[in-house]
């Protein structure tokens, strides 16, 4: 009986697609793709029941993609399914298509790996409810491994292009909110796609609203990704859009990443709207609307941001954990509890709003800045205004050790409690204390002579690492990864 654990990433599936030279042997083979199919047929009926036939799936640009497509649509067809094939998608848009009238699927499949390298690829997996969760996911390898599904049946299959109705969505809204019907005329704005799915964006969505995308880079699909990784947090890809959008004097320019659920963006000042900015950009959005409510981020957001957020903004901060699912769960369960949450989202770039499903979706992101965009150029002004009070920090750096013990996970808790023991017992006398509440690692403000910052030690969400995030406004990021350093001297780590 075939283990398909090791294929679980939180709550998608990840593998080796492709082999390549001193890589890993190949994992996503044909069996284990077809039996992921049953698994997920199975899984989909017995929440909603035998007449849950109906699954759409889409994948992004990678060279595997179009071969796993096969196999998953022969594996859900035998378990009875009716599917239909959307070719190239995008993760948002696979989820829109359980929702949207007309189309309304009872799940749905997105082939991506998001940023990971060519070789890899996996699958994410939708309901009408939402993406799934880490143990749904356990669930369906479960019965993958132990062929625990539907079999035996001829269910059809048939192709749709998908990717034009979504786009269309993105257009109305945008003529919605400016009352205009060519609102982006005499606006340059530029995408980046990184050879991923995010090409449909130029000319699907911005330029027949009026908009000039000239200079737009890597908008063909490309599973080599040849030019850059399709990465917002990498700094290549970000000096890719920024030097096009300096070069044709653009007025702001989009990035995303492979499969479109993350973006960030550079501003016609060639200033890098991302991580913490990206943030604050996507809360000044509601923030007239929704006065007070609660931004949820991941545990790296910077001190200057909460700042920005809750004395500019006049909204409320909660920095909780890494991982865009536990950002957005933890702003559904505040919504639940009656705590108005509008906006769940990470500094990768991961962003969802309680208004679109909490979706992680970098194209409606993108919409919403490109709607500012425009309401700014009526009023004669740009878009560096929105962060016009936002303040970054000095220096901002993250080093990552590795754990050298088999049982990591428990080491690295071990670790961290002792210098949370540590930091109450000798923080006093070199100006540290710690930050509560906090909700992941060890997070440590540091106010003396030398240096002012914090820092954030945790443990890394898959991998034998402690990650650890340092930024400051006086002094160096290096005076207090001495200190980090000094006291991880006594273990186990390199």
């Amino acid at each position: 009986m075939p283990d398909y654990k090791k294929l679980q990433n939180g709550s998608d599936i990840r593998g080796v697609a492709i082999a390549v030279e001193g890589g890993k042997p190949v994992d996503l083979t044909e069996a284990a793709v077809r039996a992921i199919g049953g698994a997920f047929a199975g899984w989909l009926q017995s929440r909603l029941g035998e007449g849950a036939k109906r699954i759409s799936i889409g994948r992004d640009s990678r060279l595997s993609g179009e071969q796993l497509c096969a196999w998953l649509r022969d594996g859900l067809s035998a378990a009875g399914m009716e599917v239909t094939d959307f070719g190239l998608c995008t993760t948002p848009a696979m989820f829109m298509s359980t929702v949207m009238e007309g189309w309304e699927f009872d799940g749905a499949v997105m082939i991506t790996a998001s940023h990971l390298p060519f070789e890899r690829n996996g699958f994410k997996f939708f309901t009408a409810k939402g993406g799934l969760e880490k143990q749904d996911i356990a669930a369906i390898l479960a019965s993958a491994g132990a062929g625990d599904f539907p079999a035996g049946g001829a269910g059809a299959c048939s192709r749709a292009d998908f990717l034009p109705a979504y786009a269309e969505l993105l257009q109305k809204k945008i003529r919605s909110a400016t009352g205009m019907e060519q609102p982006l005329f005499g606006l340059r704005i530029l995408v980046d796609a990184g050879n991923g799915a995010g090409g449909f964006f130029a000319g699907k969505v911005l330029a027949p609203l009026g908009a000039d995308t000239t200079g737009s880079l890597f908008l063909t699909p490309d599973g080599r990704f040849p030019n850059h990784a399709p990465n917002p947090e990498s700094a290549a890809a970000m000096d890719s859009i920024r030097a096009a959008v300096l070069e044709h004097k653009a007025d702001f320019g989009i990035i995303f990443d492979t499969d479109v659920d993350r973006s960030s963006a550079v501003d016609a000042s060639g200033r890098e709207i991302n991580r913490n900015a990206i943030v604050a950009m996507a809360a000044a959005l509601i923030a007239k609307d929704f006065p007070g409510t609660t931004v949820v981020t991941d545990s790296i957001t910077s001190d200057q941001l909460t700042e920005y957020l809750e004395k500019c903004l006049g909204l409320k901060h909660l920095r909780f954990k890494r991982g865009y699912k536990n950002v957005i769960n933890k702003a559904k369960e505040l919504n639940q509890n009656g705590v108005d949450s509008q906006l769940a989202i990470e500094t990768s770039g991961h962003a969802a709003y309680k208004e679109n499903y909490f979706l992680d979706d970098g194209a409606y992101l993108a919409t919403k800045i490109v709607i500012k965009t425009a309401q700014l150029k009526k009023a004669g002004a740009g878009l560096d205004v929105v962060l016009s009070s936002l303040e970054e920090p000095k220096e901002a750096i993250e080093k990552r050790f590795s754990i050298n013990r088999a049982d990591f996970a428990d080491y690295g808790q071990e670790i961290l409690c002792r210098l949370e023991e540590w930091v109450e017992r000798e923080g006093q006398q070199i100006g540290a204390s710690l930050v509560s509440p906090n909700y992941e690692g060890v997070r440590i403000n540091f106010d003396n002579e030398q240096v002012k910052g914090w820092c954030l030690l945790r443990k890394s969400l898959h991998d034998p690492k402690l990650p650890l995030n340092v930024e400051v406004t006086k002094g160096s990021c290096s005076d207090i990864v001495r200190v980090i350093d000094e006291f991880l001297a006594d273990f186990d780590v390199s």
